[in-house]
């Protein structure tokens, strides 16, 4: 369990980017490149040109029209916090030799899916539809908390892959009690966790459908259709929604719904988000009148 000291509120801030406690690693440890949706190639290691001595972003304001909407799209889940004042002491990579300063960017790299994990379970902990697996959720996030809080080599020593297989059939079931719930059915059917095909959801039509429980977990989105959908209770964990169109969609409800998603996305001020998530700034204002929603078999 979640040792007791530890609130819910606390174990979700811990899983939330916070920039200001960061040393600006995601602008410095990873590479990126013109195709991503970046300004222009970098190699992993170099500072951004944009990154600013007080390790803030110089352009951060102006990031989509200067060429940088890559960055609006990232989130590293806290992992930045993590590694800057938890692993590396509250050091700063510029106050580093050059072997400290790789030593911080490959532990950069390697907790970034063990906060990615951490977050999912999170996730899968704020739904009262989960309660029954609360037990397992909290074991599963106490245990990878733990792996975090290890020194780099220590990091760098977890078989992150390992933990996610031991956490996939807990987060399925979780997913699956979430689904079932919002589809109305008092246990979760074989059908009921089958997704889409992926391959016939780029740019998909599936304007005012009803989605509502669907699993698209990992299903290939971009620039789908996917106006006054209802997506309530749908598992989107890994869905690429870049550039789909989501005006006036419900997702207040949706299932492990990421801020990347959404800021990859477009919308209007009639789509329906989670409370903890911010609807973008390029998004746009409010759509036409909705039609009723058709169900869409699968």
């Amino acid at each position: 369990m979640v040792d007791a000291t530890t609130d819910e509120s606390d174990r979700s801030r811990s899983v939330r980017a916070d920039c200001a406690s960061c040393a600006g690693l995601c602008c410095v440890a990873l590479a990126f490149g013109t195709e991503s949706g970046f300004g222009y190639d970098k190699e992993a290691g170099d500072p951004c040109v944009n990154l600013q001595p007080d390790h803030r972003c110089g352009i951060h304001a102006e990031l989509r029209p200067r060429g940088f909407s890559g960055c609006t799209v990232f989130d590293c889940q806290g992992t930045g916090q993590k590694v800057t004042q938890v692993t590396f002491g509250g050091r700063s990579w510029q106050q580093m030799d050059p072997a400290g300063r790789e030593l911080m960017f490959i532990t950069f790299q390697v907790m970034r899916p063990l906060h990615d994990l951490l977050w999912v379970l999170d996730e899968a902990l704020g739904r009262p539809e989960t309660r029954s697996l609360h037990a397992e959720l909290e074991a599963l996030f106490a245990e990878t908390e733990a792996m975090t809080l290890r020194d780099a080599d220590g990091v760098l020593g977890t078989d992150v892959q390992a933990q996610r297989r031991r956490a996939a059939d807990v987060i399925a079931r979780a997913s699956e009690l979430v689904r079932a719930q919002a589809r109305g059915r008092r246990r979760p059917s074989r059908a009921a966790r089958r997704a889409i095909p992926d391959a016939s959801l780029l740019g998909a039509d599936l304007a005012e459908q009803d989605l509502r429980g669907v699993d698209l977990s990992g299903a290939l989105l971009i620039r789908a259709d996917l106006r006054a959908v209802d997506l309530g209770g749908a598992d989107l964990r890994s869905a690429d929604l870049r550039d789909a169109d989501l005006s006036g969609a419900h997702l207040a409800d949706a299932l492990f719904l990421t801020q990347f998603q959404v800021n990859s996305a477009d919308g209007d001020e009639d789509t329906e988000l989670p409370p903890r998530l911010t609807r973008p700034d390029h998004w746009s204002g409010p759509r036409g009148g909705r039609r009723r929603l058709t169900l869409l078999q699968v």
